[in-house]
C-alpha cells in the first residue's frame, strides 16, 4: 500500500514538474522581454541624453585643463619658480600673500597638524605682544586645509617610499652664491601653488558648463571660455599672486551663480539645490572678507528682480533662507567673527525677510501714487544702512569702517590717513581709461551692450504689460519672464559701478560680462535672429573678429620672461636670521613685515591685512617714522609697542603714486601742525641718531635698533 501510494505520489510530482517548468518559462521569458524592451528604450533616451552630457563635460574639461596650463607657464616663465631656492619662493609671495602662506608654513613644520592649528589660533608673533586667532581674523581656512592635504601626501609618500621631490644646486651668476632648489609636490611652495592652480583650471570648466546652460547652447559655452581667455589679464591676476584670498574664493563664486540661475530658472525649487546653494554660499565667504559685500551686490540683485515681478516671494524667501543659513555657518566657523553680523550683507537679509513678511499686512491699502517697486525698493536701501548702523553702534564694531569711508572718498573727495591709504594704491584707484579700449578692441564691450540693450528693452516691455495690464499671465513659451536673465543684467550693471570706482573690482566684472556673452546665443533673446543665420555660423564669425586682438593678448601675455631676484631683500632676512634674538621685535612697512614673519618667524607690530580697526591704529604709529612728526615723539610711540627694530626704506619716503600721494603728504592730512617740515624718514636716512642706531645697511633697507 505504501509503495503504490508512493508510486501515485511520485506520478503526480512527476506530471506536474512539466506544467510548473512551462509556466516559470512563460513568465520568465515574458519579464525577460519586458526587461529588454525597458532597458532599450530607457537606454536609449540615457545614450542620447549621457552623448549631449559627456560632450559638454568633455569639452568643460578641456577648457580647465587648458586654462591649467595657462596659468601654471605664465607663473613658471615670470618667476622661473621651479628654479628657486625655498627662501626666493618664499619671498616670491609678497606683502599680504606672505602672510597668507606662513600660516601654511606654520602648520606644516608643526610636530602634528592638531599642535600646528592651535599655534594659528593662538598666535603672538603676528601682532606681538597680542595673542590672537590668526584662523578667525584671515580666514585661514585655504591654509588649514592645504597643510592637512599636505600632511598626508607626503605622510603616504613616506610610507610607500616614494619621492615627492628631487633637488639640485643652483648656480645663480658670478658674486652670488649658489642656492639648493626642490621640484615636486613634496616642496611646500610648490605644493601650495599647485593646488591654487589646479582650482583655477577648474573655474574655466565651471565657466563652460555656466555659458553653456545660460544659453542653452554648448557655444554659449565656447564664447564664454573664449572671452575670458581674450580677456585673461582683465579676468584674474592668479598668474601673477597666487595665494590672494580671490584665488580661493572666486571659483566658488562661480558655482554659486551657476546654482542660483539654476534655482531661479526652475518653477519649483527643490531643497537639494538650496542645501547646495547654502553650501557653496559658505565656501565662498569661508576664504575671503570682502565676499560679504559681493554677495551683499547679489542680495540687490535678487531683490531687484523681485520687485520687477520676476519672481515670487516664495522663492525669494526660499533663497534668502539658504543666504542665512550659511552665514550663520560661517559665524560659527569663524569662532563669531562680528564683521560678519555688521555687515551690510546680514543686514540686507534680515530687511528683505522683513519686507516679505510685513510687506502685505502694511500695504494691503497702498495707494498706488508711487509704484510698489519703488516703496519696497527704497525700503530696501534705507532698512539695510540703518540696520547695518544700529547694529555697529550696539556691538561697538568700527572694523570695516574704511569701506564706509573709501565708498566716501570716491564718491565726494573724503580723505583721512587710512582711506589715503587705499586710494593712493593703483588698484584701489578708479578704473583706468585703457581698459574700456581694450573691452573694445576684443568685442566683449560691443557683444555685451548689444545683450544688455535687448534684456533691457525685454523687461521694459514686460513691466509695462504687466503693470497695464493686471490680469496678465505668463504665457507657456514665454521662458524670458522667470527672471534669471534679468538677475544677470542687474549684477552686470552693479559690478560695472564697483569696478569703475575701484580698479581692482573689474576681476569681478570681466568675468561676468564673459558670462553674459553667452547670451548671444540664447533664443529667448535673439531666436528672430537665427531664423536667418545658424548659432554657430554667428558664433564662429563673432569668435573670428575678437580673435585677432584676443589671440595677440594672449601672445603678449605669454612674453613675459623674467627670473625672479631679490638680493638686498635677501641679504635683510639672513642678517635677520643670523644677528638677531629669535624674540626680536620687527615693525616696518606692512609688505616687508610679512617676509620677515614667513622666513625668519621674528615677532612683528603690523602687517599687510588692514581690515581689523586696532591693526589700522598700529600701522599708523608705526608709519609715523615717514611723517613730519619730531623724532623724540615717534620713539616713544614705537616703544610703547615693544619694538626692538624699526626696518626704513628710503623708497617709501620718497615714493609718489600720484599728486598727495607719498608718505609725508598723506601724514599732512592727519598731522597738519607738523606740515612744511622735513620728513623724519628723510633726517633718519642721513643720520638716526640720538635716538636711533643703524645695524644694518644695504641698497633698500636700513635696519635701525630702537634702544631706551
Amino acid at each position: 500500500h505504501s509503495q503504490s501510494c508512493q508510486a501515485r505520489k511520485g506520478a503526480a510530482s512527476a506530471c506536474s514538474r512539466p506544467a510548473s517548468r512551462d509556466r516559470l518559462t512563460v513568465d520568465f521569458r515574458a519579464w525577460q522581454d519586458w526587461l529588454c524592451a525597458t532597458v532599450k528604450e530607457t537606454g536609449v533616451s540615457i545614450t542620447r541624453a549621457d552623448n549631449k552630457i559627456w560632450l559638454t563635460l568633455l569639452m568643460a574639461a578641456v577648457s580647465g585643463i587648458l586654462h591649467w596650463y595657462h596659468i601654471t607657464t605664465l607663473f613658471e616663465n615670470n618667476s622661473h619658480f621651479s628654479h628657486l631656492s625655498a627662501l626666493e619662493r618664499e619671498m616670491v609671495f609678497r606683502t599680504e600673500m606672505g602672510l597668507y602662506y606662513s600660516y601654511f608654513k606654520t602648520i606644516i613644520e608643526a610636530p602634528s597638524f592638531s599642535e600646528g592649528l592651535l599655534m594659528i589660533m593662538n598666535d603672538n608673533i603676528t601682532e606681538y605682544p597680542l595673542v590672537i586667532n590668526t584662523l578667525k581674523r584671515f580666514n585661514l581656512y585655504p591654509e588649514v586645509v592645504l597643510a592637512f592635504w599636505y600632511r598626508m601626501y607626503t605622510g603616504m609618500m613616506n610610507v610607500i617610499g616614494i619621492s615627492t621631490k628631487s633637488c639640485w644646486i643652483v648656480n645663480r651668476g658670478e658674486g652670488v652664491s649658489p642656492v639648493e632648489s626642490c621640484e615636486g609636490l613634496g616642496d611646500p611652495a610648490s605644493f601650495y601653488v599647485a593646488v591654487i592652480f589646479l582650482l583655477n583650471g577648474l573655474l574655466v570648466s565651471v565657466f563652460f558648463i555656466y555659458g553653456t546652460y545660460l544659453s542653452g547652447s554648448r557655444f554659449g559655452g565656447l564664447l564664454t571660455v573664449a572671452c575670458y581667455f581674450f580677456n585673461h589679464g582683465e579676468s584674474t591676476r592668479v598668474m601673477w599672486t597666487p595665494p590672494l584670498r580671490e584665488s580661493f574664493s572666486y571659483p566658488f563664486l562661480v558655482v554659486q551663480m551657476l546654482l542660483l540661475t539654476y534655482i531661479l530658472r526652475s518653477p519649483t525649487v527643490n531643497r537639494g539645490s538650496l542645501i547646495a546653494l547654502s553650501i557653496v554660499n559658505a565656501l565662498f565667504m569661508l576664504p575671503w572678507q570682502f565676499a560679504q559685500f559681493v554677495l551683499l551686490t547679489q542680495m540687490a540683485s535678487v531683490f531687484g528682480i523681485y520687485i520687477l515681478g520676476f519672481m515670487d516671494s516664495c522663492k525669494l524667501q526660499m533663497i534668502l533662507y539658504a543666504h542665512m543659513a550659511s552665514l550663520g555657518a560661517c559665524f560659527i566657523l569663524m569662532f563669531g567673527n562680528s564683521m560678519l553680523l555688521t555687515s551690510f550683507y546680514a543686514s540686507s537679509l534680515v530687511v528683505s525677510w522683513g519686507i516679505l513678511e510685513l510687506g502685505p499686512k502694511y500695504l494691503k491699502n497702498y495707494r498706488k501714487d508711487i509704484p510698489l517697486w519703488t516703496v519696497k525698493g527704497f525700503a530696501w536701501v534705507f532698512g539695510t544702512i540703518t540696520l547695518k548702523w544700529l547694529m555697529c553702534l550696539i556691538l561697538g564694531i568700527s572694523d570695516d569702517a574704511h569701506i564706509s569711508n573709501l565708498l566716501k572718498a570716491k564718491l565726494i573727495g573724503y580723505k583721512d590717513f587710512d582711506t589715503s591709504m587705499y586710494t593712493c594704491a593703483l588698484e584701489f584707484d578708479f578704473m583706468e581709461k585703457e581698459t574700456p579700449v581694450r573691452y573694445m578692441k576684443t568685442l566683449l564691450l560691443p557683444v555685451v551692450l548689444i545683450i544688455f540693450l535687448v534684456i533691457s528693452m525685454k523687461t521694459y516691455q514686460y513691466v509695462l504689460t504687466k503693470i497695464c495690464n493686471e490680469g496678465y499671465t505668463e504665457r507657456q513659451e514665454d521662458h524670458f519672464i522667470r527672471g534669471e536673465v534679468v538677475y544677470h543684467a542687474l549684477q552686470l550693471v552693479i559690478f560695472a559701478i564697483l569696478a569703475i570706482l575701484v580698479m581692482r573690482l573689474k576681476l569681478f566684472l570681466t568675468p561676468h560680462m564673459c558670462i553674459m556673452a553667452s547670451l548671444v546665443c540664447s533664443k529667448q533673446l535673439f531666436g528672430w535672429v537665427f531664423y536667418k543665420i545658424q548659432p554657430g555660423t554667428l558664433v564662429v564669425a563673432i569668435l573670428a573678429m575678437m580673435a585677432f586682438e584676443g589671440i595677440a593678448n594672449v601672445q603678449k601675455e605669454w612674453s613675459i620672461v623674467g627670473e625672479f631676484s631679490n638680493l638686498p631683500q635677501e641679504e635683510l632676512l639672513m642678517w635677520i636670521k643670523a644677528n638677531t634674538k629669535e624674540d626680536a621685535v620687527f615693525a616696518g612697512a606692512m609688505p616687508t613685515m610679512a617676509s620677515v614673519k614667513l622666513s625668519t618667524l621674528r615677532p612683528i607690530v603690523n602687517h599687510p591685512h588692514y581690515e581689523d580697526a586696532g591693526l589700522r591704529a598700529r600701522t599708523k604709529i608705526v608709519y609715523s617714522m615717514y611723517s613730519r612728526k619730531p623724532a623724540k615723539e615717534v620713539k616713544s610711540e614705537l616703544l610703547k609697542l615693544g619694538i626692538d627694530y624699526y626696518i626704513l626704506e628710503d623708497s617709501w619716503c620718497l615714493r609718489r603714486t600720484k599728486p598727495g600721494c607719498s608718505m609725508p603728504e598723506i601724514w599732512d592730512i592727519e598731522d597738519p601742525a607738523n606740515a612744511g617740515k622735513t620728513p623724519l624718514c628723510k633726517m633718519l636716512s642721513k643720520n638716526p641718531r640720538p635716538f636711533f642706531r643703524t645695524v644694518f645697511d644695504n641698497s633698500i633697507f636700513k635696519v635701525l635698533e630702537v634702544r631706551e
